[in-house]
């Protein structure tokens, strides 16, 4: 049986090219070239040529002819293979990647003590930071945010008197972030200071009381406070100068709300929501109360009068002295007393130092019959020039150098009179603030 009637017809794409050689004496003759398919057990007719060229044409995509290259499963394998080193190749990528990233892990110091020095910025605020706490007061029209500090276990908290001034409803928010509401004790609009109390908080941490009188410029001061009600806010800086004669507010007409201030000057920077915030030593202890800052100009030659509102280094604090002084007689009695000399002066003089009025106010006259001036020897028209040997050069500052004491306390005054000056000694009496 010949190899077409064994096996069938054979494709159409066994064909060889056209211009394929006749074989040689050496080829496989003894194999029959495949005849068209005339069916079963028909002969190729006459003239068939068995080897020419004919179209490409696939007649079962499934079988291969027997004996024929299997190309088909050449391509499966080949695509397996490929798979497979595709999916080796891409493992070892991401192997050799892992690799890579652990080696080029940057350096980093190991976690130390949370632990600082307490004398450090950071050993100071962790410190004071549980007693600091922010004000949010409503009423008069508006709303605002201040500072405060607590004195003491009974929840009596310290703050500036703008703060607190006309406020209808009074919340303190502590460092944890509890807010309670609170209650107004007591205000002087003179000092700038009053006092506020909560109740039913327990665990209160009262901060401890410096003295200012041990101050001196130069020392390192941090200040806590809600600068833009940022509560918790650390700043830091020295003490630029003791002393300096301030004075704020001046809103009201009778001038009920200016605040005389022997202050501290610093540094640190603090804007507004500071105020009522504790100005603080390298032991934590509380040497002032934020209470004022200079603003920069807004004209550029310096020529108007309206100020922006941020910090430009120059801030002012109430000494702790005086302050600790007013607390007490606020939570006793809800007002503060003034030392007082009881002289009227003349606020338009322009000259050095601090002129006692010639005529009086409303009738009345310049130096009180019988007051602490009048025994010491004052008489209308005496120009102060010294307060216990200190130059005073106005009537504002004569008035904050006598502030700075308590009633009943000794100075020395000196007066110039007809071209001569004298130092005379008064007691200071007292008078009940606003």
């Amino acid at each position: 049986m010949s190899d077409s009637q064994q096996n069938g017809p054979a494709p159409a794409w066994w064909s060889r090219p056209a211009a394929m050689p006749e074989p040689g004496p050496d080829a496989d003759t003894d194999r029959t070239p495949p005849a068209p398919d005339q069916g079963p057990g028909s002969a190729p007719g006459p003239g068939y040529d068995p080897w020419a060229a004919g179209p490409l044409q696939v007649v079962d995509q499934g079988k291969a002819p027997r004996g024929a290259p299997a190309l088909w499963r050449l391509a499966v394998v080949g695509a397996v293979i490929a798979l497979l080193a595709g999916c080796a190749g891409g493992y070892l990528g991401i192997l050799a990647e892992r690799r890579t990233s652990t080696r080029l892990e940057l350096p980093q110091a190991a976690a130390d003590a949370k632990d600082r020095a307490p004398d450090s910025v950071a050993g100071i605020a962790a410190t004071a930071l549980p007693g600091v706490v922010t004000l949010h007061v409503s009423g008069g029209g508006g709303s605002g945010t201040g500072t405060g500090f607590v004195l003491d276990d009974q929840g009596h908290i310290l703050t500036n008197n703008h703060v607190v001034a006309d406020a209808r409803d009074i919340t303190v928010t502590f460092s944890t972030g509890e807010s309670v509401r609170a209650e107004l004790v007591g205000r002087d609009g003179g000092y700038d200071l009053a006092v506020v109390k909560v109740s039913g908080v327990r665990g209160l941490r009262p901060l401890a009381l410096g003295n200012s009188e041990n101050v001196r410029v130069g020392d390192p001061v941090v200040a806590i406070g809600a600068p833009f009600d940022l509560s918790n806010t650390v700043t830091s800086g020295i003490i630029s100068a003791t002393g300096r004669p301030i004075t704020a507010g001046g809103g009201k007409r009778d001038g009920s709300d200016i605040s005389y201030v022997d202050a501290l000057q610093t540094d640190a920077p603090i804007n507004p929501g500071n105020s009522g915030g504790p100005l603080l030593d390298s032991r934590a202890h509380v040497i002032g109360i934020n209470s004022a800052i200079r603003g920069a100009d807004k004209g550029e030659d310096g020529d108007d009068p309206t100020r922006q509102s941020g910090s430009i280094g120059l801030g002012f604090a109430i000494p702790v002295n005086q302050g600790k002084r007013v607390a007490e007689e606020l939570i006793r009695t809800g007002r503060a007393t003034h030392p007082v000399i009881g002289v009227t002066l003349d606020m338009e003089y322009k000259g050095d130092g601090a002129r006692v009025d010639a005529k009086g106010e409303d009738g009345k006259p310049s130096v009180v019959a019988d007051g602490p001036g009048a025994r010491a020897g004052i008489r209308p028209g005496d120009v102060i020039t010294k307060v216990d040997g200190v130059r005073v050069h106005g009537g504002d500052e004569l008035i904050i150098k006598i502030r700075a004491h308590r009633p009943g306390d000794r100075l020395g005054l000196t007066v110039l009179r007809d071209g001569r000056e004298r130092t005379l000694d008064v007691v200071l009496g007292s008078a009940s603030g606003s």
